[in-house]
């Protein structure tokens, strides 16, 4: 997928937080920590460096959703990035996105942190970790 196709269907899937231009998804794609993991209907957009990992950004058609698509990203973007030498995986969820948090939830993410109006002045983020080496926190 090219950065105007990413951009494109990313902007069908956001509003708020605001939907990324495609010079944004070019400047990211450029780093070498970043990969992107794409199907007919949606992408997922990871970074991974050191032992971290982190989900930059997950999009799927909204014709689209409801098939498994985005779960199957969620499970590709975990093996990737262990792949990649990551223990652990971080990303940033809006709070009042149910269906996202549901199905991170469902993937084994686990909330680690709020951050208070990341999103705007009545939208917070929760922060989310997946371990990656086979072990799972605090047990």
């Amino acid at each position: 997928m090219t950065p105007g196709l990413l951009a494109a269907l990313h902007g069908r899937c956001f509003t708020l937080p605001r939907p990324w231009s495609a010079a944004e998804f070019a400047a990211l794609l450029d780093s070498p920590h970043v990969f992107l993991l794409a199907r007919p209907h949606g992408f997922v957009l990871g970074r991974a460096a050191a032992d971290e990992a982190e989900l930059l950004t997950l999009a799927v058609s909204p014709d689209a959703r409801r098939r498994g698509i985005a779960r199957g990203l969620v499970a590709e973007f975990a093996a990737t990035s262990q792949a990649r030498g990551a223990t652990r995986a971080f990303l940033e969820v809006a709070a009042d996105n149910g269906p996202a948090r549901a199905l991170y939830a469902a993937a084994g993410w686990r909330q680690a942190g709020l951050r208070r109006r990341y999103y705007g002045p009545d939208l917070d983020a929760i922060v989310m970790e997946l371990p990656l080496d086979g072990r799972q926190e605090g047990g």
